[in-house]
């Protein structure tokens, strides 16, 4: 047993909170950073004569790059320690932002911007890791309760944060206080770090040896999976992406056919399959990758929709989204609190409460006068983060439940993985819907308005994000069905 296990007398109470305080931190500052950067975009695209294309590297990049790393430095975390992973990222990502801020060109922009999600995938796998490690039982459930609030207040909030930072710097440069910002925040929580996370190391000296092949085909199949999606911006792109998935395909079965034989031979692979034969894990982890192959791909969609279609400055199409964030907080405490008790129905009547509050925010969206429609979207929001907030930190202290600490760091990062992948799955196929609709009604010459083109994007993406929501309902309910089959078997 390490010296920071969580039974050990050294670390009390005091501590283990102070620590976690650092983690989720800074998760937040990274989660921030993939949502408050997209409004920054035009600011960028004007200050460094960029093309649509690299604009769209600069959001595709961070995401490929963040999703690649996230399973090897989960298993580096597990095997080494998590606090030096935790530290080696937090620099990178401090660094990489500072470059990202003096970036001269937008071929220099797009490769620190690449950077930067490596090492924002090289901290989150060890801030759920440092979780399992350092909190049990009810305690994790608030644990991961606070930290699903912080995440839901970051992802919300981070549109209206960058339309502010750009409204301040001016709209030619103001691109570039998004990502001084994470510079002070970044050293500050350094400090800290290295001050109050727990030292140790996790792996057992069995252990020691990284599995190298498995990684670099993991990362294969990772990038070729991804790809396609990440490169999908809806305006005419070629088909020949899809080709992409092919070798994902032959990467994959490589990968699994090597972790077999690799755990054969005695040795510790990067994933352990026995993990995907706890039903609570493998149910936990397909809910929460159809559950975030909706939720950042409807946000971007009322980004679009508010700008676009309404003409909103991106200060104030970010503020509709406060209600969101607000109440996914509350929820997310309130929900870190009881989910020992509740158990997977809590997250059932969450995602009934999300599914409810779309809705509500399409009809918002396309049947109230545009003077009403922003005040009409954040009433819906304020339902919807509310479901929202019940859905995230319980399926995460659900799905990890029954995992071993010592693998914790992997088990989180493939949790997180799902979440890049149906992020970029779903974002690829709504902005195709979005633009396909206003960009076929533009060229039809259609008798209707813009608004009007706008409104039928907005019902027809945000139809496709309903239904996904709905997928990850019924997911959801069929898990508790399991669960509670078990209970009555074991009783």
């Amino acid at each position: 047993m390490s010296s920071a296990d969580p039974t050990d007398a050294r670390l009390d109470d005091r501590t283990r909170w102070r620590a976690f305080a650092v983690c989720v931190a800074v998760a937040a500052l990274t989660i921030l950073d993939l949502s408050k950067v997209n409004v920054g975009l035009p600011s960028i695209e004007k200050s460094l004569d960029a093309t649509s294309s690299s604009l769209q590297l600069i959001v595709a990049g961070y995401a490929l790059a963040f999703g690649l790393a996230l399973v090897p430095a989960g298993r580096l975390g597990d095997l080494k320690s998590r606090r030096a992973l935790f530290i080696i990222g937090l620099v990178a990502f401090t660094v990489s932002s500072l470059l990202c801020a003096v970036a001269p060109t937008i071929e220099v922009l797009m490769v620190t911007r690449i950077l930067q999600g490596f090492a924002a995938g090289t901290q989150m796998p060890q801030v759920i890791g440092l979780v399992q490690q350092l909190f049990r039982g009810p305690e994790r459930g608030r644990a991961f309760g606070l930290f699903g609030a912080m995440i839901g207040i970051s992802t919300a909030l981070g549109p209206t944060i960058g339309g502010g930072l750009i409204a301040i710097g001016g709209e030619e440069n103001g691109w570039r206080l998004l990502f001084w910002m994470n510079v002070p925040l970044g050293l500050v929580a350094l400090f800290f770090a290295m001050r109050l996370l727990p030292k140790g190391v996790q792996g057992q000296a069995k252990d020691r040896e990284l599995d190298i092949v498995g990684i670099l085909l993991l990362g294969a199949a990772i990038i070729t999976l991804m790809l396609p999606f990440v490169l999908t911006t809806g305006a005419g792109d070629s088909g020949a992406r899809w080709l992409w998935l092919i070798a994902f395909v032959v990467f994959l079965g490589l990968f699994v056919r090597w972790e077999v034989r690799y755990k054969q031979q005695g040795k510790s692979p990067v994933v352990h399959f026995e993990l995907f034969r706890l039903s609570s894990y493998r149910n936990g982890l397909s809910i929460v990758a159809v559950y975030f192959a909706a939720i950042p791909a409807s946000f971007l969609m009322v980004t679009l929709f508010l700008q676009e279609g309404l003409g909103l400055s991106p200060l104030f199409a970010g503020m509709v989204s406060i209600p969101f964030a607000a109440t996914s907080a509350v929820g997310s405490y309130i929900g870190g609190r009881i989910v020992d008790r509740v158990g997977r129905a809590l997250v059932v009547f969450g995602l009934f409460m999300v599914v409810v509050g779309f809705v509500l925010l399409m009809l918002a969206a396309v049947l109230t006068p545009p003077e009403v429609t922003p005040w009409a979207m954040a009433g819906a929001f304020l339902v919807g983060g509310l479901g929202g907030g019940f859905v995230v930190s319980p399926n995460q202290t659900l799905t990890l439940a029954e995992i071993p600490v010592e693998q914790s760091g992997v088990a989180g990062s493939m949790q997180q993985l799902g979440q890049r992948v149906g992020t970029a799955i779903g974002t690829a196929v709504a902005t195709s819907i979005f633009y396909g609709i206003v960009r076929g009604a533009a060229a039809g010459g259609s008798g209707g308005s813009r608004l009007d083109a706008y409104h039928d994007a907005f019902r027809s993406g945000t139809t496709f994000t309903v239904s996904l929501m709905a997928l990850a309902l019924v997911l959801a309910v069929g898990d508790l069905m399991v669960r509670r089959r078990a209970a009555r078997g074991s009783a």
